[in-house]
C-alpha cells in the first residue's frame, strides 16, 4: 500500500503565493508518477501538475503553466506544488495523487487553497 499526506494548504489572497506538499510513504517502488490534482465547488477534478518518479518530467495544466511549480525532494519523499500569482479561480481542493505502473492511483485526503479576490 501507498500513503499519501498532504499539508500547506490555506487561505491567500489574490497575487499571492502557497506551496502545498505530500509525503508519500509505503511501497512506493512501483510508483511512475505524482501529480497534484485539484477540484473547485461544482467542478470536476483536474489534473494541475505532474512530475515522473524516474526522470523528473513534468506537465502542467495551461491555466497553471508559468505560475506554478512541481518539484520532487527524493530525500524526503515529498512532492510540492509553488504556486504564485494566485487568482481566485485557483480556488480549490487540491490532492496528490501517486499513479503505478499498473493499477489505481493512490490518493490524498486533500487540503483546501482558497483565493481571495
Amino acid at each position: 500500500q501507498v500513503q499519501i499526506v498532504e499539508s500547506g494548504g490555506g487561505l491567500v489572497q489574490a497575487g499571492g503565493s502557497l506551496t502545498v506538499s505530500c509525503v508519500v510513504s509505503g511501497r512506493t517502488w512501483n510508483i511512475d508518477v505524482i501529480a497534484w490534482n485539484r477540484q473547485a465547488p461544482g467542478k470536476e477534478r483536474e489534473m494541475v501538475a505532474s512530475i515522473h518518479t524516474t526522470n523528473g518530467d513534468t506537465d502542467y495544466v495551461g491555466s497553471v503553466e508559468g505560475r506554478f511549480t512541481i518539484s520532487k525532494d527524493k530525500a524526503k519523499n515529498t512532492v510540492s506544488l509553488q504556486m504564485n500569482n494566485l487568482k481566485p479561480e485557483d480556488t480549490a481542493v487540491y490532492s496528490c495523487s501517486a499513479h503505478p505502473l499498473r493499477g489505481d492511483p493512490f490518493w490524498g485526503q486533500g487540503t483546501q487553497v482558497t483565493v481571495s479576490a
